[in-house]
């Protein structure tokens, strides 16, 4: 079933007496349960589709549909709703709160994205989400005592506790080693095919590609 569309996206910014485009004219429809990844050469305009279908921010023209709704056309107020409570983000650098403990981190996520649960409920579903990222046996730590790859497994678990719809993952491995960006991505793929998320992610590393359902390659700012 498709969920995410975006058609006709063009992205144009002033750089002094240039105008430049960054996107031109891109297409492209997401289906729940699978992972897309968005390859190309830097500057191909991969990262800026992203942000731009994140609601992060706006394209110069074109339509963006999630579940019947336009997204293109929401307020900013509605924009920070939706990503709040359908959207999840992985992003380089886990942007963990460096005053949290593990567990703390995921249930703060849960209270900014108004999801409704009992304490024991609450408990309940950051213990599932550890376990299911293998972090468990550091659910008190913070984060200045993590590795690079805890940290990144943390923000996995903190991206999709409220269970999204849509997870956007820019650049998730970029500052792992190949062990860890394997674990790193079979947990995001995992958690893609159980949840039934869909998942659009940036990536420049080929050996990433194979979790992936559909490789898009982009090209100065074309697909």
């Amino acid at each position: 079933m498709a969920m995410f569309t975006m058609e006709g996206i063009t992205k144009e910014i002033q750089n002094g007496e240039v105008q430049e485009s960054l996107l031109k004219g891109v297409s492209l429809t997401l289906k729940e349960g699978e992972v897309t990844a968005l390859t190309g050469a830097s500057g191909s305009g991969k990262s800026t589709l992203l942000t731009i279908a994140a609601g992060l921010q706006p394209a110069s023209e074109g339509t963006i549909h999630f579940n019947g709704e336009r997204v293109s056309t929401m307020s900013q107020e509605e924009l920070r709703a939706l990503r709040a409570s359908s959207f999840g983000f992985v992003f380089q650098s886990a942007h963990l709160v460096p005053f949290l403990n593990v567990a703390d981190q995921l249930a703060l996520m849960l209270k900014v994205s108004g999801t409704k649960m009992k304490r024991i409920e609450r408990d309940d579903r950051v213990e599932e989400l550890l376990k299911a990222v293998g972090m468990t046996h550091r659910k008190k730590a913070y984060p200045a005592s993590l590795s690079g790859g805890e940290k990144q497994r943390v923000a996995i678990a903190r991206a999709v506790i409220h269970q999204p719809k849509v997870l956007f993952a820019d650049e998730p491995t970029a500052s792992l080693d190949s062990v860890k960006s394997n674990e790193v991505m079979t947990l995001i793929r995992n958690l893609t095919k159980d949840g039934q998320i869909t998942t659009l992610m940036v990536t420049h590393d080929q050996e990433m590609l194979s979790y992936a359902d559909r490789i898009v390659t982009m090209k100065d700012g074309i697909i």
